[in-house]
């Protein structure tokens, strides 16, 4: 065997060299592989495919390419899978209990299989939800030459000359209980708002994810946007499959490419892009594997000084497809960079520089009314905004891209509530009123457990026409598709002995976004009496796993990591 081989093939010749693994070879040889394949780079390419996910369903034909582009490039890929929960499949359920948790569970089995089968590289496959950070924090855990590429974004459907997505169904409920839609045309949206396969259409948490991964510089330009049906897309996945085989040459490794620097850019974009609040989680969870540390303070710093360039729905009108067509993500970039707001000095799994990337694609804006100039952007700040006040000390997270004018500073009465049953219950019963503020507690990492997504609570508010008058507080989580003053993260929470679990009916609570605040507006001698008598509450938990989950779980200001 050549001395270059050998070079590159070492992790994976603790399996297939020397004569004391003639029995590992053997078993090799009973998948149908050939002596020539062994010899080769062993590439694993994870897979998340299942048949129960939009986002995932085509992922065989991705995969099928990027098994092309390694071989084209010398390795012989290794598939294997992983499991992916579709939050909408989950959402207003015991199921969503599941999918934040499932985040670590993905990780962990890209560890053991990468672990057990010692490849000499990755092709990492997501698409939704807590898949893509799942896979990252894998990579960046592993540290072997990796490439991420993801299945791409649904299109947006269109019912009678109106684009339209999944978040329309949602918030079309509230419209069909106020009577200003029939069940009929409710029936018409659910058949028209996911055309077809992709992760949902509008800047939510996948597609959040899958643009990231482009920024962090774990996946090729074009990543994040190029739509799940397009050509472009398979040529994508045989890139990068050709491309881990460079990587693996130059020895680049995911925490060559993962570094202060691209922790700058990841936030940078995500308040340019308007991106999901859950990137608040999953950001510093990810870039923990590597040693780096993402706190809320960062986030406020760098969202105070990044202009928001994107309204993409649920913030606005444009969709995924829109923004691919205006450049995707190296236009934005192109954008910010104008103002010296990226690093572009960051290595890429391209094997160059993001500024090099940029020069190369002759990145620009095609479209401003999709990507603002960035002397003109829909708003001086980014997407997301941090709060903290004496009812959120450790940190709140809002979307403020998404949140009306009306909403960004007000004083509301509280409505608290101990489960999303019970809040969606009351929302759609008519029970809440403009002025209010939903207070939903014990739906946090270990109240929940799980931090359960509040997508319906705040769809049945949009949907009740209470959008521009009723606030919803949580120490649970958005979907990226929930729009409104939707506060989530709230640290610490109510199980945990927060400040939230205290709020009475009535009670005043102060939202300033503008100002960073959010306080509960009691003074100190009457929570000093609520607190002598307060237990948290503790919620019966049938599932191990989930059981496992809430002794090991920290806070969302953490990002829900384990310990």
């Amino acid at each position: 065997m050549p001395a270059a081989t050998k070079r590159m093939t070492a992790r994976s010749a603790k399996m297939t060299g020397g004569l004391e693994k003639a029995p590992h070879r053997s078993l090799l040889a009973a998948l149908g592989m050939t002596r020539e394949e062994m010899r080769r780079p062993l590439i694993g390419v994870a897979n998340s495919a299942n048949e129960i996910i939009p986002g995932h369903i085509h992922l065989d034909k991705i995969v099928q390419a990027v098994k092309d582009g390694v071989r084209m490039a010398g390795g012989t890929p290794m598939e294997f899978p992983t499991i992916g929960v579709c939050d909408g499949l989950a959402m207003n359920h015991e199921g969503m209990h599941f999918s934040l948790p499932s985040r670590e569970l993905i990780a962990d089995s890209i560890e053991i299989m990468a672990s057990g089968h010692p490849f000499d590289a990755l092709v990492l496959v997501p698409n939704c939800d807590k898949v893509v950070p799942g896979m990252l924090m894998a990579a960046l855990r592993l540290n072997i030459p990796t490439i991420v590429v993801s299945g791409g974004p649904m299109l947006a459907g269109e019912v009678r000359g109106k684009r339209v997505d999944l978040i329309n169904v949602f918030e079309a409920v509230g419209r069909v209980k106020l009577g200003k839609m029939d069940e009929s045309e409710l029936a018409e949206l659910e058949e028209c708002a996911c055309p077809g396969c992709g992760s949902c259409a509008g800047m939510f948490t996948a597609n959040s994810m899958n643009c990231l991964s482009e920024t962090i510089g774990l996946a090729l330009p074009g990543n994040g946007t190029i739509p799940a049906i397009d050509a472009a897309r398979i040529r994508l996945a045989k890139r990068a499959g050709m491309q881990v085989m460079e990587l693996l040459k130059r020895n680049i490794r995911p925490r060559d490419i993962v570094t202060e620097k691209s922790v700058k850019n990841a936030v940078r974009l995500d308040m340019a892009l308007g991106c999901s609040t859950n990137t608040v989680l999953h950001l510093p969870a990810i870039f923990r594997e590597a040693g780096l540390d993402l706190t809320l303070a960062i986030f406020d710093e760098l969202s105070r000084s990044t202009p928001n360039l994107c309204r993409l729905s649920p913030a606005g009108p444009d969709y995924i497809q829109d923004l691919n067509a205006a450049g995707g993500i190296p236009a934005v970039m192109a954008e910010l960079s104008k103002a010296g707001l990226i690093e572009t000095g960051a290595l890429t799994c391209t094997g160059k520089t993001v500024g090099e990337n940029l020069a190369e694609l002759k990145a620009a804006v095609r479209n401003h009314e999709v990507v603002r100039p960035i002397d003109a952007p829909y708003a001086k700040q980014g997407g997301i905004a941090v709060l903290t006040g004496n009812l959120a000390p450790l940190g709140a997270v809002v979307k403020q891209s998404a949140v009306a004018p009306e909403m960004m500073k007000r004083t509301a009465k509280a409505r608290p509530f101990d489960s999303e049953e019970a809040a969606v219950a009351a929302i759609l019963a008519g029970e809440i009123k403009p002025g209010d503020a939903v207070v939903i507690r014990y739906e946090g990492p270990k109240g929940g457990p799980g931090m359960r997504e509040m997508l319906t609570p705040t769809s049945s508010i949009m949907g009740m026409g209470l959008g521009e008058s009723v606030a919803l507080i949580t120490d649970g989580r958005f979907s990226g598709g929930s729009r409104g003053a939707a506060i989530g993260h709230v640290s610490p929470e109510a199980a945990s002995g927060g400040l939230i679990g205290l709020v009475q009916d009535g009670d005043a609570i102060e939202i300033d976004i503008p100002g960073r605040t959010l306080n509960l507006l009691v003074d100190e001698d009457t929570l000093a009496q609520r607190k002598a008598s307060h237990r948290p509450k503790r919620k019966s938990v049938k599932s191990p796993f989930l059981k496992r989950y809430v002794k090991h779980v920290t806070s969302a200001a953490q990002g829900a990591v384990l310990e």
